[in-house]
């Protein structure tokens, strides 16, 4: 078996990684303090917008302000650290998937969903869609090469979660058939949650690893 090849990883990289953490981190505790604070809130009936619902949510600006900050980290994260993701035809497809469904992410919380119901409904099918696809992708592009086999399974694992969920919950969604919406919708969203925390870490651990250049000369 050949051994990865090490190369020298830019020095954005670790910024990028903290800043994908820390969207992801900031995000999840944020849909739990108001969830938290929502009368009657259920993780299995409620759709996870209604937190940033405007007429309904006590906290919705918590939420809406943490959804368009983790879209705007995790765009700012997926260019900062771009170089260090596994090179190859997944790295530009994946992640302009992602960056795609950050910017998705960005204008659901501009976009609530009894604010814009339309324009709401189409942003948040463009965070799933896209997010289910790059981790399969990305996850094809993980050989023993790149260093990221360990999260090779994972990401094709978490993005097929993802795509088969929603490939329930698109057509059940339109004829009102929906069993446990809200649990669905988690089944949805939480694989692509995973995924970039798991992929922040790796960035960081690539980050640490010595370069070719640094073991030449050391």
């Amino acid at each position: 078996m050949t051994a990865p090849v090490p190369h020298a990883v830019p020095r954005s990289v670790p910024l990028g990684a903290a800043l994908i953490a820390a969207g992801v981190v900031q995000f999840t505790v944020a849909m739990a303090v108001v969830q938290a604070k929502y009368p009657g809130y259920s993780d299995f009936s409620n759709y996870i917008s209604d937190l940033g619902n405007t007429a309904t949510s006590p906290w919705h600006e918590v939420f809406n302000v943490s959804i368009i900050l983790l879209g705007l980290l995790a765009f700012v994260g997926v260019l900062l650290s771009w170089e260090a993701f596994p090179s190859g035809a997944s790295r530009p497809v994946g992640l302009a998937l992602v960056l795609i469904a950050s910017l998705a992410a960005i204008m659901v919380g501009l976009f609530p969903e009894n604010v814009n119901p339309s324009v709401h409904d189409t942003v948040s099918l463009l965070v799933f869609a896209p997010g289910g696809v790059a981790l399969v992708v990305l996850g094809g592009g993980m050989h023993a090469r790149s260093g990221w086999q360990w999260l090779r399974g994972p990401s094709v694992v978490l993005g097929l979660v993802t795509l088969v969920s929603l490939g329930y919950y698109v057509p059940t969604q339109a004829s009102n058939t929906t069993w446990g919406p809200g649990l669905i919708e988690r089944l949805i969203v939480a694989p692509i949650l995973i995924w970039g925390f798991l992929a922040a870490l790796q960035l960081l651990r690539r980050a640490r690893e010595p370069s070719l250049d640094r073991r030449l000369t050391g």
